[in-house]
């Protein structure tokens, strides 16, 4: 089989087996496993400076998905570039709660009315604010069932994502998180805030999580000390570890005034 073949199937394998258990959801027979959260990422791609966006996740979009019991972190590009982003991150109980908010949402009428005026200044021929949005849906691991709140201090996040040749080796990369990884970021000052297996994005299989740091010269003096830590220099030549990610990248991100992370 072709590689873009395969990749291509593995996409739709993962955003069928979502769909399966969102499905499920509305039978009460499926949860997301007792006591992790899921997460999932929006990140929009602007077309101006984001103004009139920031108005709307402000005033109107956080706001209703808080009536629902759904805290949201939201975050802009920490280094300016051509292209202007904005990521949320919301932050879900369960699996069956991310799907029940997703439709009870458009049924709440006081987001609706708020939300009027900016859906209008959205629209195509008058104002498109942003080009498109991606998502990825995600489960917590293991080891960090639930979010770190970061520490009022923190002016810059990194958000990671491994992307492995193929589940199973995802399987071993989560597995090497939970079983070392995290506790040596913990040791090394990179704080960690959340982790998330992916269920359904835009390229898989894969994982990503978020950290946070006081500055930027905290951050590389954090991962300075990781490279030369002694539990990575053992747990990076353990064989059972061996090819478990073919790419990563990061991305530096500023909280945004109306963050809640």
């Amino acid at each position: 089989m072709e590689r873009r073949n395969f990749v291509k199937l593995a996409g739709v394998l993962a955003a069928t087996l979502l769909l399966s258990v969102i499905t499920s959801c509305n039978n009460q027979t499926a949860t997301s496993e007792p006591g992790k959260e899921i997460y999932e990422w929006r990140v929009y791609t602007l077309t101006g400076d984001g103004t009139e966006l920031d108005n709307y996740f402000k005033d109107v979009l956080i706001p209703a998905y808080n009536r629902k019991g759904i805290k949201v972190g939201a975050f802009k590009l920490f280094r300016e570039e051509e292209q202007e982003k904005r990521h949320l991150v919301f932050i879900y109980p369960d699996i069956c709660t991310y799907r029940k908010v997703a439709v009870e949402i458009w049924e709440d009428a006081e987001f609706r009315k708020a939300g009027q005026v900016f859906f209008d200044t959205f629209a195509p021929r008058k104002m498109n604010l942003y080009t498109n949005f991606e998502t990825f849906v995600s489960e917590a691991f293991k080891s960090i069932p639930e979010h770190r709140m970061p520490d009022r201090s923190r002016t810059l996040f990194e958000v990671r994502i491994y992307w492995s040749p193929n589940e199973e080796a995802n399987k071993r990369k989560v597995k090497m998180f939970d079983e070392g990884e995290i506790a040596i970021f913990d040791d090394c000052a990179i704080n960690s805030v959340l982790y998330g297996d992916i269920l359904a994005g835009p390229r898989m299989p894969a994982l990503m999580y978020l950290v946070w740091y006081k500055d930027d010269e905290a951050r590389r003096e954090a991962w300075n000390k990781f490279r030369d830590h002694p539990d990575w220099q053992k747990m990076s030549g353990d064989p059972q570890y061996a090819n478990t990610a073919t790419s990563n990248t990061n991305i530096l991100l500023s909280p945004m005034p109306y963050s809640q992370l």
